[in-house]
């Protein structure tokens, strides 16, 4: 019997030098990453990696395991033919707001509503950085970039209600930089399903801080890290979310001594996705920032119906390409000779 190995963060670290900007939040995740998949107890071997274009998908090119750097966009069709071939592979979809929900949001969308067993890690830094500074779907009204230099008038793309909309069972929200992130992504790993989830990543060169006012260390009382089973709490316990039963919506209540069921403090129950749909669209500031696992429901897995459909129709047939071909109307076309 061979003893399995254990293995460290640096048995998925290639030896490729690492080419993002000094500071960029992509490092952090990338670390996040490695560090967990020990953790998983997944083999290299049996991991791919697939991202579409834009800084965040030069990612294959650093872990130590199988990879695909394809197109802008279409990562999430090449990650379904991966999957396909071979279901027992450990998929990761890499993109970023632009690859995932611009030229790529119609093959997102279709990835989540079949459910493939996959985890897509969405890096959000509301500008297309690759491309120099161009605002993204997910850029803020008002955003200056070289493409809007007075300022972008489309309303933003809130990729976890995009997910949630499109009929994803797992929806999470991670900090680049945060302790918390490798628990989410364990936690996206674990569902057997499309696991969704939304990095909040810092471009320090064409959107430097935009998520300051939760991230910075002085803003982490605005940040409400969800656990199942557990109130939700935010401010150190001193703030709660409830529900405001009259508007049909969540509401923030003060919590005095620690006492939260007598504030009407909710529990989370990743299961719910009414609430999931209010977490994700609450107003920050007004409201915290909801981040954790915000919701998890698994159902079958559409590589599994799909292989099972496959079983079923071959079930007691012997393959013949002739009768295939053959089948239905056929004509015979006699060549006659040519006139010249």
């Amino acid at each position: 019997m061979t003893e399995m190995v254990k293995l460290t963060p640096k048995d998925f670290a290639t030896d490729q030098e690492v080419r993002w900007c000094p500071g960029c939040g992509d490092y952090a995740v990338l670390k996040a990453v490695q560090r967990t998949m020990p953790e998983l107890g997944v083999d290299p071997a049996n991991t791919v990696f697939v991202s579409g274009i834009g800084c965040s998908s030069r990612f294959p090119y650093y872990m130590e395991t199988y990879g695909f750097h394809t197109i802008h966009g279409r990562a999430p069709a090449i990650a379904t033919g991966v999957k396909l071939a071979n279901p027992e592979l450990d998929v990761w979809i890499i993109t970023g707001d632009g690859d995932a929900l611009s030229i790529g949001g119609n093959h997102t969308m279709h990835l989540l509503r079949r459910n493939l067993n996959c985890q897509i890690l969405l890096f959000n830094n509301e500008i297309y950085g690759l491309t120099k500074g161009q605002y993204s779907p997910t850029s803020r009204i008002g955003t200056r970039s070289p493409s809007t230099p007075f300022g972008s008038v489309d309303g933003p793309v809130q990729p976890c209600a995009f997910a949630l909309g499109s009929g994803a069972r797992f929806v999470a929200r991670g900090i680049d930089v945060h302790k918390n992130l490798p628990e989410v992504l364990k936690a996206a790993h674990a569902h057997q399903g499309a696991a969704f989830v939304e990095v909040f990543q810092n471009c320090i060169v064409y959107n430097d801080d935009v998520f300051a006012s939760f991230t910075a260390k002085d803003n982490a009382g605005k940040q409400l890290w969800l656990k199942a089973g557990e109130p939700m709490l935010f401010d150190r316990g001193a703030k709660g979310l409830a529900l405001d039963r009259e508007a049909l919506n969540l509401k923030v209540v003060d919590v005095e001594g620690g006492d939260w069921q007598s504030a009407g403090v909710i529990v989370h129950d990743p299961r719910n996705r009414v609430v999931a749909h209010m977490l994700v669209e609450m107003p920050f500031g007004t409201f915290p920032m909801a981040l954790g696992v915000l919701y998890d429901d698994p159902r079958p897995t559409f590589e599994s119906v799909l292989l099972r459909q496959n079983e079923e129709a071959a079930a007691g047939k012997r393959p013949d390409l002739q009768a295939l071909v053959s089948r239905g109307q056929t004509w015979q076309v006699a060549k006659e000779p040519r006139e010249i």
